[in-house]
Order: C-alpha cells, then sequence, then structure tokens
C-alpha cells in the first residue's frame, strides 16, 4: 500500500470525526487538537506500514 493512499484514507477518517464532533457541538480547540494528534498518528502509522525494509546482508 502506497504512502499517499494510506493518508488519503486517514484524512476521510479525521473529517468524518470533526464533522461528527462539529455536530456534538465540541469546542473548535478540542477539534483542533484531536485532528493534529490523529495526523500526527497517520504519519507515523503510514510510515511503518509503507516502509520498504533493508536487504539483509
Amino acid at each position: 500500500m502506497s504512502f499517499g493512499i494510506y493518508i488519503v484514507g486517514f484524512l476521510i477518517l479525521i473529517g468524518g470525526l470533526i464533522y461528527g464532533a462539529v455536530l456534538l457541538h465540541v469546542a473548535a480547540q478540542w477539534i483542533a487538537v484531536g485532528a493534529i494528534v490523529l495526523l500526527g498518528l497517520a504519519i507515523l502509522k503510514g510510515v511503518t506500514a509503507t516502509r520498504q525494509r533493508d536487504p539483509s546482508q
């Protein structure tokens, strides 16, 4: 799986969670904090999931 596809999927997930939080009237500052944390998690998981392993010698 490519890193781009992984990040696009995670961005769709984050967008859905933001929309749900807005409908629940969560404060904007907490929505921003949650989005930043989830974006960081997406990058970490995306890199580890799509990283190419070095060939052993």
